[in-house]
């Protein structure tokens, strides 16, 4: 399974002096059913546009920056400075701070999870932290750098491959302040209500099987799709015309980054011809060159000609003879 997938980064798992590289791998991926927002007319995709708040202007990404919203309403404004400055952690390492019991673990920590694959040369080492894992039943605290960000994370085993779970921070767990809940008198069950519930547990009992479970509600979905397809309900959607949003945002972008970069060496960006004109002005040029040249040709053959002329005659004079 591992082969069809992409490795998204590249570290070594470290405990003491040993030292394992591996490779790691989305554990999961999101089968949802997905939805487009259409016109219910014709189809077309709705497609929406960066409009600043304040003056009503749409805005390139260019001209996009981060911004952190205090509690009284006001905003930071951060730019790319900013954030070079912050703590950033590029480290290739998992380094494991220590090894702890699997029950200690809240599972509502757990967070992304992660296949770990080792490269040929450490398969060994890679076994030896799999099965010491799995003989103590205890999972490995680590840190590591996804992203430039140090976070926590946990390796533990499933099915023979070592799996890192990033944790969240403890307080992104957020506690429930349900008071009814603590209020144990008013809620307190009788010896015979606490026996019927038992009883229905023991009815209800089994082991888990990922089998006996399905999305039905994708499965609904996709049969709905197949039978609007074969009934033939399907849009004809015309192909969106290039000044899509995307399309012109990238275009307004390059086009203000060559006008910014003529303005830096001096130049004048909107005095250039279109290349329509300038090729017709050329045209013009050379018609106006052709047209003087052949002028001046014509003048210069006049010229000989009158020139011949006159020698000729002035030749032939000599020779007339007096009556």
């Amino acid at each position: 399974m591992l082969v069809l997938m992409r490795a998204i980064w590249k570290g070594a798992v470290s405990f003491g002096l040993v030292n394992v590289p591996v490779r790691l791998y989305s554990a999961t991926e999101n089968h949802d059913v997905q939805f487009r927002q259409v016109h219910r007319e014709d189809g077309g995709r709705i497609r929406y546009k960066r409009i600043c708040s304040i003056d009503g202007e749409e805005v390139s990404y260019d001209d996009i920056a981060k911004g952190y919203e205090t509690e009284d309403g006001q905003m930071v404004v951060l730019t790319d400075e900013d954030f070079a400055d912050l703590p950033a952690r590029t480290s290739k390492e998992i380094s494991v701070e220590k090894f702890v019991p699997a029950d200690q673990i809240d599972p509502m920590l757990l967070d992304k999870s992660y296949y770990l694959e080792p490269d040929k040369t450490a398969i060994k080492p890679y076994v030896l932290l799999r099965e010491a894992l799995e003989a103590e039943n205890r999972m490995a605290i680590v840190t590591v750098s996804i992203r430039t960000r140090m976070t926590m994370a946990v390796l533990r085993v499933r099915d023979g491959v070592i799996v890192m779970q990033t944790m969240l921070w403890p307080d992104e767990i957020r506690s429930p302040d349900f008071a009814f809940v603590g209020d144990t008198d008013a809620a307190e069950a009788s010896t015979q209500e606490m026996a019927m519930a038992k009883m229905l547990i023991d009815q209800l009992a089994g082991d888990y099987d990922p089998d006996d479970y399905e999305d039905d509600y994708a499965a609904a979905v996709q049969a709905l799709v197949r039978a609007k397809v074969e009934g033939g309900e399907v849009a004809e959607v015309a192909q969106p015309a290039e000044e899509s949003g995307e399309v012109v945002d990238l275009l307004a972008a390059l086009a203000r980054s060559v006008e910014r970069a003529k303005a830096a060496r001096g130049e004048a960006g909107d005095e250039e011809p279109a290349p329509t004109t300038g090729a017709t002005k050329g045209a013009a040029k050379k018609t106006a060159a052709k047209k003087t040249t052949t002028k001046k040709a014509a003048a210069k053959k006049s010229t000989a000609t009158k020139s011949t002329t006159k020698k000729s005659t002035a030749k032939k004079a000599p020779t007339k003879k007096a009556s």
